[in-house]
């Protein structure tokens, strides 16, 4: 008998193994392809409608070959805005054949001196490339230690953002940057901590963040004021 529930105990460990295992990265897709179905964000399952963790599967019949395509990547992004830089995501949304695939790109354009504010993706790790320009990157490593990794990449460099964790990057060229990036997940998602921290909504308590911040809960109204 204890033979029997040593066993038992041993193939319970190794299927939550397994489980965690699974779940760890986007769901694998059990088919070619789960092309998303942009019009059906679940299905009904006794007259109950069901959310799914992605996309709804478009009927094979009626994909096309522009479900597997995008277009324009090779055109300059906007950097006119305070921040100094553009960001062309080709995730899901844009590419519905991405949907279970677990993979998404983006290119970045910035103007001289322009920054990607930190931030950090809660389902993905990023790879990123310059192709034009010079640009200082870094990250932070979790509590408690905070450390800043960085460096100043060029031409044809290549870094890794491990997966949640804090970064940025900033053209320090004097001429425009660009660099494409590559992130595993379908949908990376993007938190950006000025505004998570500032620009919630509602907003957190000026009382929590003059605490957290150690500053006069004025300055954190008017950071507050300008998201």
């Amino acid at each position: 008998m204890a033979n029997i529930q040593v066993a038992f105990l041993l193939s319970l460990l190794m299927a939550l193994t397994f489980c965690c295992l699974t779940f760890a990265v986007d769901p694998a897709s059990l088919q070619d392809f789960c092309v998303a179905d942009s019009n059906s964000q679940g299905f009904a399952c006794l007259l109950i409608a069901v959310k799914l963790n992605g996309f709804a599967c478009k009927n094979p019949a009626w994909v096309q070959a522009n479900d597997f395509s995008f277009s324009g990547l090779h055109n300059p992004g906007n950097t006119g805005n305070p921040f100094g830089s553009a960001i062309t995501p080709v995730t899901v949304a844009q590419i519905p054949a991405l949907n279970t695939l677990g993979i998404s790109l983006v290119r970045i354009d910035y103007a001289p001196w322009g920054v990607v504010v930190p931030h950090y993706h809660p389902r993905a790790t990023e790879i990123i490339t310059v192709i034009e320009g010079s640009l200082e990157v870094g990250f932070v490593t979790s509590n408690p230690d905070n450390r800043l990794i960085s460096k100043t990449l060029q031409k044809g460099d290549v870094f890794v953002f491990p997966v949640g964790l804090v970064h940025f990057q900033r053209n320090v060229g004097h001429m425009n940057a660009v660099t494409i990036s590559g992130l595993n997940s379908q949908n990376p998602g993007v938190i950006t901590i000025g505004n998570a921290v500032f620009g919630s909504k509602p907003d957190i308590s000026t009382d929590i963040l003059a605490k957290a911040f150690q500053v006069d809960k004025n300055i954190v109204q008017q950071i507050q004021g300008k998201f």
